[in-house]
């Protein structure tokens, strides 16, 4: 379950979004369907990914929001000893709603292109 506790009673101060974008930066990228949005590439890479906020949406309980993840992945070799193939990143993206409860800070994450 991801928790972003640092952003309850944070929602009406000016600056929010810069603050949410810190916050989903430091998100486990195990914990996002990363893997599952990638186009160009057949593993999620070491580098660290960076995330735009497209759009934001707040409700009685929760805020919806809408973010760009910028990644990188790695088509894989054959593993084979004489492989020529040196591990090459490629830019990727998705984009992810985040479903964030505003009492408890409780967020789910659903990729929204395939």
């Amino acid at each position: 379950m991801i928790k972003l506790v640092k952003l309850i009673g944070s929602w009406d101060v000016a600056g929010f979004k810069g603050l949410l974008k810190d916050e989903l930066q430091t998100i486990n990228p195990d914990l996002l369907p990363l893997q599952q949005g990638l186009t160009l590439s057949s593993y999620v890479g070491q580098s660290p990914y960076s995330v735009v906020i497209l759009n934001l949406d707040e409700h009685d309980r929760k805020l919806i929001v809408k973010a760009g993840i910028f990644y990188t992945g790695i088509i894989a070799g054959c593993s084979c000893s004489d492989d020529p193939s040196p591990v090459d990143e490629q830019n990727e993206y998705c984009e992810l709603q985040f479903d964030i409860d505003k009492n408890t800070a409780e967020t789910t994450v659903t990729l929204l292109n395939d």
